[in-house]
Formats: structure tokens, C-alpha cells, sequence
């Protein structure tokens, strides 16, 4: 955060002060009074379980200059008040971001996709620290609240601001653009995750794209080519582009692609045929997109590119819960991918897992729970899912929950199987029947939104004898 005057900060959201104006917001802009230090801002944000009007007084106990609120909360306290806290931040943001920009020492680096936005993210923060301070968000801040939170972090010696842009809604990634400005805009992919909750993946696209058509002439827009719907986005910026891709013609192509148990190998080739070899530690073929798009930045922004592709080969996860494999001490390996699930994600870490079962000659399970926010499209994706498992070869599924109940009956009706799919209401009963059934030589794939809470059961297999 820039230093500003609780003044300025007043007119820039358009905000009514009440107290002393000449205070210098010389800390961080925090949302949770706990976070707040000395010269600290704090945003009273009304919640959905609490009030952080109630959190004003404790703010100000922890070195709080000031709080924007919704209401007055004590006269004695310096407060601008605002009618929506939430857009005041995104102002402040917005100016915060500007006035660093103008000054022609900040690139801004935007994300957006329907899978892989995180890793992507945090593969971009990898690299880019190895040439400039770097700020980009912690987890998956890429809300209204969560993306100018995270772009407020920057200051005046930040070199590289990278900013995760979620979707929530027609507009909605349009608004965080035009916070942000992006010189760099990644659209990753365009797929069924939240399509039941924007009725339909023709929206979905609607609203990725709202990312490249807020760019400029002088600004660089990098498409996925392998999926039609991300590269049909060309014709609507006026930005450059470049492309990305495994299966087709790109600018940024990957050939020779091997997922292994150490991680995933590819050859990089770019349009000018030059070609260097990139070993991930991270697993999954999917993620060779996110590290694609990552390189392909690095190039767009002239960085060295051995010094790139080493500090991304350095990365030993993604993010937690991500496709993160561990090995338990008798020698069982669990891949926990249990905090995001959709179509497109569930199919991509079950060819991960048959492909390394192949390799190695090991058995493989998978321990499955709902994909969320699928709405009117739920049925029949979990049906394919639990049909794929078995397409597969993969020995043995576990199905926890309601919600992904179809995967398992899906899969029960494929010729082929007869009793390999085992299905269970609850996670505790999942995880006995695992603690009893697994040796030490499985690998177990644990997949699943976070909201059906397997990436804990991932972890509680990682005990022995518990």
C-alpha cells in the first residue's frame, strides 16, 4: 500500500470523514481486525456470519488509523463512512494500482479460467520473484473482496503485481479488469465448473472473455488454442496475442508430455523453433497448460528463460490440496486434489492417476466426492465420471456422499466391473474402509470439491495404522 492521508483516502471512495483527516495510512489495508498493524486501514465488511462493524474498536486497539464503515461506530474514532465498504475497497484499489502503473514501474499480470487459476497464479509469483518484487494472492483471492485485498499489497518498489480473477456473474470479471488494468491477460480454459450456477457454459465463456475485451492495443492477451472456446476470444480484443497449447499449433507448444510419479516432463517449443526441456516437479499433465502460460509471460515480458524454466522447475506444489503427492512411510501414495472439482479437472487427475498406475504397475483407486455448482448438468456429468473411472482400468473407486452417489452408479453399470466401486454416505465410513482395505502399495487419488471435505480424509491416510 502507497502511503495516503486518511483524507485522500476519504475522496478517493468517495467517502465522508469523521475525525482526523491529516492521519497517515502508513500499513496495510486489512478486512479482518486481526491482521491489522500500526498505520494499518481497516474495512468494516458486513458478512454473512459476522459484522466487521462489530471489529471496528479491536481494530483500532491494534494500531488502526482509521476504518471504512457503512455506519458511524464511535465518534471518537477516525471513520469514513461509505454506503458499500466492499466497492470502496475495490476504489482504492483501483487507485492504489493507477498511480503505481503511471509511473511505469508496475506490470500487472491478470488470470482467469475455469480450471487452473491458483496453480497458474502461483507458478507466475515463482517466477517473476526471481526478477522483481512480486505481489499476487494468497489461496484463491480472486473475488470482489478477495482481488483488491490482494492488489493493495503492493507498494512502491512492487515490480510485478499478478492478479486471480474468479467469476461470479455477468460483469463481474469485467469489474476486476477495470480494476486492475492487466498488461498480461491468461485465459486458461473455459469449462463446466459454476456453470450450473450461470446457467450454462455459453455464459461461462461470456463472462471469461469479459478479460481480453477490456485490453488495449498494447497489451498482450495469451490463449489456451486447445480449447476452442478461449481462442474463438481472439477476435474480440484488440490485443496481441499469443497462444499456448499440447494438442495444436501454438506459439507455446508442449510435445513429448510425461507425467511420472517425480512430477511431469515436457519439450517446449515456440513459434521461432527454439526448444528447451522443462521438468515440473508438480504432477498432472493438465498443469503443463498453467506452465505454458507461465513461460509464455516471462518471454512477453523479456525474462531470461533458462532462469524462468529453473525457478518453476524448482516448485515442489502447486498449491495444498492440489494435486499434492505424498508418500506414506510403508510406501502408499495419495494424491489429495479434494479442494476444487469439476468435469474437466476429475477427468484430467484420473488419466494422471491410470497413466502412473501404468507405469509403475501398482494399483490405483480413486476416492471420489461431489462436484459442486454443476446445477441442471450434475446428473450426467457425474454418470461420466464414474464410467470413466472404469474406461480407465483403474482398480478400485470409492464414492463418498450423496452428492457423487452417481459416480458410483455409473460406474456399476459398466460391463466390466462387478463390485469394484464401493459407496458410502459418510467420510469416517470412506475411511475405515480404506485404512482396511489399502495396502502399502496403492496409489490413491482423493478428488473432489471443497466443499465435500475429502481433502482431510486425504490427509488422515497418510497416518499408519491409524
Amino acid at each position: 500500500m502507497i502511503e495516503l492521508t486518511v483524507e485522500e483516502v476519504a475522496k478517493i471512495v468517495g467517502g465522508q470523514l469523521h475525525g482526523d483527516g491529516s492521519l497517515v495510512v502508513s500499513g496495510s489495508v486489512e478486512t479482518d481486525s486481526r491482521l491489522i498493524q500500526a498505520g494499518g486501514l481497516f474495512f468494516a465488511k458486513p458478512g454473512e456470519e459476522t459484522d466487521g462493524h462489530l471489529f471496528v474498536g479491536s481494530a483500532f486497539a491494534g494500531g488502526a488509523v482509521a476504518a471504512v464503515v457503512e455506519r458511524l461506530v464511535e465518534e471518537s474514532i477516525t471513520q469514513i463512512v461509505v454506503k458499500d465498504s466492499v466497492a470502496a475497497l475495490g476504489l482504492l484499489a483501483s487507485f492504489v494500482v493507477a498511480e503505481l502503473k503511471a509511473k511505469g514501474q508496475l506490470v500487472v499480470i491478470g488470470v482467469t479460467g475455469s480450471n487452473g487459476k491458483t496453480t497458474t497464479k502461483n507458478m507466475l509469483r515463482t517466477v517473476l520473484s526471481e526478477f522483481g518484487k512480486t505481489v499476487a494472492p494468497q489461496e484463491s483471492f480472486n473475488n470482489e473482496v478477495g482481488a483488491p485485498y490482494s492488489m493493495l499489497k503492493i507498494d512502491e518498489q512492487t515490480k510485478y503485481l499478478v492478479v486471480e480473477l474468479g467469476a461470479d456473474g455477468l460483469g463481474s470479471i469485467s469489474y476486476l479488469t477495470k480494476m486492475c488494468k492487466p498488461d498480461v491477460a491468461i485465459e486458461l480454459k473455459v469449462g463446466l465448473a459454476h456453470a450450473g450456477e450461470f446457467g450454462g457454459i455459453e455464459t461461462t465463456e461470456q463472462i471469461k472473455a469479459e478479460l481480453v475485451e477490456e485490453l488495449s492495443s498494447n497489451d498482450f492477451a495469451l490463449l489456451n488454442a486447445d480449447d476452442p472456446r478461449v481462442i474463438n476470444m481472439a477476435s474480440k480484443t484488440k490485443a496481441q496475442i499469443k497462444t499456448f497449447a499440447i494438442g495444436s499449433a501454438a506459439d507455446y507448444r508442449a510435445t513429448e508430455v510425461k507425467p511420472t510419479i517425480a512430477g511431469t516432463s515436457f519439450v517446449l517449443t515456440r513459434s521461432d523453433a527454439t526448444s528447451e526441456v522443462v521438468n515440473l516437479q508438480i504432477l498432472g499433465e493438465h498443469h503443463v497448460y498453467n506452465a505454458l502460460a507461465t513461460l509464455a509471460v516471462a518471454d512477453v515480458l523479456g525474462l531470461d528463460s533458462t532462469k524462468s524454466i529453473r525457478a518453476l522447475e524448482s516448485m515442489k506444489l502447486a498449491e495444498r490440496w492440489r494435486m499434492e503427492l505424498r508418500t506414506r512411510e510403508d510406501g502408499l501414495t495419495v494424491i489429495n486434489d479434494a479442494y476444487n472439482a469439476s468435469p474437466d479437472s476429475m477427468k484430467a487427475a484420473l488419466v494422471t492417476l491410470a497413466d502412473l498406475g501404468r507405469q509403475t504397475g501398482r494399483p490405483t483407486v480413486a476416492v471420489i466426492g461431489e462436484m459442486a455448482e454443476l446445477g441442471e448438468f450434475s446428473i450426467n456429468e457425474h454418470d461420466a465420471i464414474g464410467r470413466l473411472i472404469v474406461r480407465l482400468n483403474i482398480d478400485q473407486l470409492v464414492v463418498v456422499g450423496q452428492g457423487a452417489k452417481l459416480v458410483h452408479m455409473g460406474a456399476s453399470q459398466e460391463g466390466s466391473w462387478d463390485g469394484e466401486s464401493k459407496y458410502f454416505d459418510e467420510i469416517y465410513q470412506a475411511l475405515d474402509y480404506l485404512r482396511g482395505m489399502l495396502t502399502s502399495n496403492e496409489i490413491v487419488l482423493v478428488k473432489s470439491s471443497k466443499s465435500a471435505n475429502l481433502r482431510h480424509l486425504g490427509d488422515d491416510l497418510l497416518e499408519v495404522n491409524a
